[in-house]
């Protein structure tokens, strides 16, 4: 804890960038969990949960082509003041959203608000390296795991209850204010350009991106890895379980807030704990154990209360793998690549991540009980443990 005081000490750019996060990461989840309430009130039908989930991580995958070779090409600070006032106006537009007659231009906006939250987030970690050396970028991931994680906790448990005695039209209003004050700190941050070349063109920077991860084949395997903790996306399976498993229980709202605080809650205290351990050699143990943690959930998913055990576990480990996998592709990427190769690994990452959402719904649609759908994206971690044994051998 003492490293990550004495980091954010040291660097005022990195201690605003953090405060912003923290400010907008809690946020979202007001009107993330607004959404989903709000889609459940309305009666809306499975595929539209699984959709409003998915369109959480799609935008990312379908613009990081363009987006990457944008954040090398552009003024840093000016581009990220336009990405979050592109958020705050896109939740102001939800505060009008009260029928399914408007499903559509819900999921629009849902669609551009996450679009420009997860360039905004390219743009920040491609800037990261420009602003610390190699031991201080692994902390500030961590600092960054960890923030989210806090974020998701209290945001996800104080939403919860936010949206069930005060609605959904003041939970977006809420995250507008705090958008607004992460935009103020923003405003006063100095911050290096990312700009490489001014007169280079967009399509011929996505070239030339392209070709240096054909070059680095290292590369790829280590965006593909990253992309496992996609397959913890799994905010359809806790709506559903929320509504069809324990609404008898407890309000829908509450029961997704308390399921995701106390994941949430587990994600702070494992990265804390597990930082020193996390190394290339340890990194396949952790793989294995998120797999085994998240079939342990599947298995004590038809009683809430013991469930909640399970939850605890499969949080764990899911900040380390993806602050440790995000470190490892940074430390091995140049520098006059980081926003293309940032971009690339969110599109791959937000791709599995589009993936579990729509598959979750399809699954379940198709007859599969939730506690299956659980327990086969466990399995997956295994598999992703010995694939990473294979990039060891294969390229370390």
């Amino acid at each position: 804890m003492k490293n990550y005081i004495n980091l954010l000490k040291s660097n005022k750019a990195l201690m605003k960038l953090s405060s912003i996060q923290l400010l907008c990461y809690f946020g979202a989840w007001f009107s993330h969990m607004a959404i989903f309430t709000l889609l459940i009130d309305l009666n809306a039908p499975t595929w539209a949960i699984s959709t409003a989930a998915a369109f959480t991580f799609l935008p990312a995958m379908l613009l990081a082509p363009f987006s990457g070779a944008i954040i090398d090409m552009i003024d840093t600070k000016k581009f990220m003041i336009f990405l979050i006032s592109t958020e705050m106006i896109t939740v102001f537009f939800m505060v009008f959203m009260d029928s399914l007659d408007y499903l559509w231009i819900m999921l629009f906006l849902v669609f551009v608000r996450m679009g420009a939250g997860s360039i905004y987030f390219q743009t920040e970690m491609s800037l990261l390296p420009k602003l610390l050396n190699q031991e201080e970028l692994k902390l500030a991931n961590e600092i960054h795991s960890m923030i989210w994680s806090l974020s998701y906790a209290f945001g996800m448990a104080i939403s919860g209850f936010y949206v069930h005695y005060f609605g959904v039209k003041v939970a977006f209003l809420s995250d507008i204010f705090i958008f607004l004050a992460g935009l103020l700190i923003l405003l006063k941050l100095e911050v290096p350009s990312l700009l490489t070349n001014k007169n280079i063109k967009i399509f011929a920077t996505i070239k030339e991106g392209y070709f240096y991860l054909r070059k680095n084949p290292k590369i790829f395997h280590l965006i593909i890895l990253h992309s496992c903790v996609g397959f913890t996306a799994y905010d359809a399976l806790i709506a559903l379980l929320a509504d069809i498993k324990y609404s008898h229980i407890l309000a829908v709202p509450l029961t997704i807030g308390f399921i995701n605080a106390s994941r949430a809650i587990a994600l702070v205290f494992g990265q804390f704990f597990l930082s020193k351990y996390t190394n290339t050699k340890s990194l396949f143990y952790l793989l294995i154990l998120q797999g085994l943690s998240i079939i342990l959930w599947g298995i004590l998913q038809e009683d809430l209360h013991v469930s909640f055990i399970g939850i605890i576990m499969s949080g764990l480990f899911t900040t380390t793998l993806w602050s440790y996998t995000y470190t490892i592709l940074q430390y091995e990427t140049q520098k006059e690549f980081y926003g293309r190769i940032i971009a690339y690994n969110d599109m791959v990452f937000m791709g599995v991540s589009t993936f579990v959402s729509f598959a979750i719904g399809f699954l379940y649609e198709g007859g599969f009980l939730l506690s299956h759908i659980t327990m086969l994206l466990g399995s997956i971690f295994i598999l992703f443990g010995f694939y990473y044994r294979w990039i060891l051998y294969r390229y370390f």
